[in-house]
């Protein structure tokens, strides 16, 4: 089912943390601007910068008539794909096993913590390398501002398998999804399947005394982690090197995206991509991370 209907008028932008560490916060703040510039990718060859033309479509909900979708089309379009254990240079320096693992999942509420247990109760020690760990001390833990998350065993999450582990490396619910024919969202913390693509509410006042609640989806880029992150040592929203998919971002992350938007949400919205593409004329504000693209042979 799909989870906008989770937005509260004083809750606009969702979960209060995905991902973020209080401590890379506090950093950031007291980093000089070209430092945290640097840090954000515009200085760094394989990152673009954060800012750039972007093609927003909206569009009302067809199953909700008090709810419009703004979906940023030069994310959704682009060829981004996920390489992790292929080229994926990690979050934190020096560990790019860890992928974006390192600082564990924080959970978006009390249901996701539960969904999750209901599948790490079916993982088995040849699926999950720290299964002896996580069932005799626990796979959870409170961080510091109370905030619940998966554990974090050796340096990253405590369900991120390691190279070489005979199960296989990545996250082991990620391989039970796979192992039982399910899709990966329906295993994996909230944060973990949903991102790099983001999903914010906003309540739009409108000038008749109505408002509406826009649901926005675009790209998870470093500024989604909050101001922790510009200190990540690499981010794959903007590097090149993870743009160079066979299909668009709409198409791979088509369950996600239904998750996220329900499946008359999706259809529209994969509608007014594929126009997007189709055009001949050169592609207005193309995501700078992508190939260039070339006009199609007549």
């Amino acid at each position: 089912m799909p989870k906008t209907k989770k937005a509260k008028p004083g809750k606009a932008n969702g979960p209060k943390k995905q991902h973020q560490q209080e401590e890379a916060a506090s950093a950031s703040s007291r980093t000089p601007r070209n430092a945290r510039n640097a840090a954000a990718g515009q200085n760094v060859p394989d990152e673009k910068g954060l800012d750039f033309a972007r093609a927003w479509a909206e569009f009302p909900d067809p199953a909700d008539d008090e709810q419009v979708f703004r979906c940023d089309l030069t994310w959704l379009t682009s060829r981004w794909s996920c390489v992790f254990g292929s080229g994926c240079q990690g979050i934190q320096a020096g560990r790019a096993d860890d992928g974006c693992c390192t600082l564990g999942a924080h959970f978006s509420d009390e249901d996701d913590e539960k969904r999750v247990a209901g599948h790490v109760a079916r993982l088995t020690p040849d699926l999950w390398q720290f299964h002896k760990e996580g069932t005799t001390t626990g796979w959870t833990q409170t961080d510091d501002d109370g905030e619940r998350q998966t554990r974090r065993w050796d340096g990253s999450c405590i369900f991120q398998n390691r190279p070489g582990f005979a199960g296989g490396a990545g996250c082991s619910l990620h391989i039970l999804a796979l192992r039982e024919g399910r899709e990966p969202l329906e295993t994996k913390p909230d944060v973990c399947w949903q991102l790099p693509v983001r999903r914010t509410y906003d309540w739009i006042e409108r000038p008749d005394d109505t408002r509406v609640l826009q649901v926005s989806i675009g790209e998870y880029d470093r500024r989604g982690w909050g101001p922790g992150g510009h200190d990540l040592h690499w981010w794959c929203t903007s590097a090149t090197s993870a743009h160079g998919a066979g299909e668009p971002v709409y198409k791979t992350y088509r369950p996600e995206l239904t998750e996220l938007m329900g499946k008359e949400g999706y259809d529209r919205l994969a509608e007014l991509c594929e126009q997007r593409l189709a055009s001949e004329l050169p592609l207005v504000a193309p995501h700078p991370a992508d190939p260039v693209r070339r006009p199609e042979s007549p």
